[in-house]
């Protein structure tokens, strides 16, 4: 049965690839030959080629950010609800392109790709990837689209960090930095967290040191415990509270034992777990949470972050949500400070939201509205410049 776009959705989109055979230099030292990058865009671009905004996803997040693939498609991309006609991202204002980072597995070149000098996959020998890199490749991107500067470059979590990084490594190339549930760098808590779910896919015995593909497995209980581990950090107390309280799926609590008593809670991250594990590579994830761990704004500058941006030209707009504890409010506060102190121009909110760091992925009416806002003041600046 064929579904029918909504008024307000993007539609129908078809993925995009830009293949680039000019070598790219790594922070890491090492270099990829060649690669693919895959991408789709919504919305026009104008005459002057001045409206375009580039969405940088976080860790596990695709290309597919908006629309439906096809007539029955029924999973619209990860951030339909904030982009299209009327939308935030007002695609009637902007033209918006989403990209699949390097490294992923949602088709742009990475872990499960064939290594040319081999004829294998990639595998564990795909070379380390950080934020910086994917700017370089995104900037590599934006040249073959013929766009010279972005409007905007808007990014939560780990996407929130590159839209740090466009605005201090190419200044000249964004006019506003806009970003989401994110920081200057990981916390020690965030750090653990991540090394408990590599070490939960490492251990998998189906694993195979990262040659799962040559032995036709994969680490599925692995990644399952990982997604798990990560999903629980990514909601708040008050949100599985109210959607899950101690509400049992099957069995019974009894008086001074339990009955094969299953809690809702314990179902819904299986769920979660499985279908993560069908659907990711199991390197990827290990590329991309390192890089999240290695990711520290300042530490090319001393240590000091406000010298950092004020490399900086574009305007920021900072965003955080009350009950996230995985990127908390201080940490965007942090931002801000080193913002203020740098002399830039940053707006900044706090939106009370009870949905954690998962936030910035729903539809949370007062995020909407601010975002809304301040994109709106971005395309009449572009009118004024016209």
């Amino acid at each position: 049965m064929s579904i029918e776009p909504k008024s307000d959705s993007v539609g129908i989109v078809t993925p995009k690839v830009e293949h680039f055979d000019q070598p790219l230099a790594l922070g890491s030292g090492q270099s990829l030959p060649a690669y693919d990058i895959v991408y789709e865009t919504y919305g026009e671009l104008n005459a002057s080629r001045s409206n375009a905004i580039l969405i940088c996803h976080a860790l596990s997040g695709t290309h597919h950010a908006a629309g439906l693939h096809s007539d029955s498609d029924r999973k619209p991309g990860w951030w339909d609800h904030c982009i299209g006609p009327g939308k935030p991202i007002d695609t009637q204002l902007f033209h918006v392109v989403s990209l699949n980072n390097l490294g992923g597995c949602a088709g742009s070149t990475g872990p499960a790709s064939i290594n040319p000098a081999t004829g294998r996959p990639w595998g564990p020998e795909f070379p380390v990837i950080g934020a910086r890199d994917w700017v370089a490749s995104q900037a590599r991107l934006a040249d073959r689209l013929g766009i010279a500067r972005w409007a905007a470059v808007i990014g939560g979590s780990l996407g929130g960090m590159q839209a740090m990084l466009w605005a201090i490594d190419l200044p000249d190339r964004i006019a506003h930095c806009v970003v989401i549930a994110a920081a200057l760098k990981l916390s020690a808590q965030n750090l653990a967290f991540n090394e408990i779910a590599r070490q939960a896919i490492t251990a998998d015995p189906d694993f195979h040191d990262g040659w799962f593909l040559e032995h036709g497995s994969a680490p599925r209980r692995g990644l399952a415990i990982a997604r798990m581990v990560g999903h629980v950090t990514y909601l708040s107390d008050e949100l599985m509270g109210d959607k899950f309280g101690r509400e049992l799926r099957s069995g019974s609590l009894t008086q001074g034992g339990v009955s094969n008593a299953e809690f809702q809670v314990q179902s819904y991250l299986r769920y979660q777990g499985d279908q993560f594990a069908d659907n990711f590579d199991a390197n990827t994830y290990l590329l991309m949470t390192r890089a999240l761990d290695y990711f520290d704004l300042a530490r090319e500058f001393g240590d000091d972050a406000p010298a950092a941006f004020r490399r900086a030209a574009a305007r920021f707009l900072v965003m955080s949500f009350s009950s996230d504890w995985r990127f908390s409010p201080a940490r965007s506060r942090e931002i801000v400070d080193a913002l203020i102190s740098a002399g830039r121009d940053v707006s900044y909110t706090e939106i009370e939201a009870a949905e954690g760091h998962d936030s910035f992925l729903l539809p949370v009416a007062r995020y909407h509205e601010a975002l809304g806002l301040y994109l709106k003041r971005v395309h009449r600046e572009l009118s004024h410049a016209a």
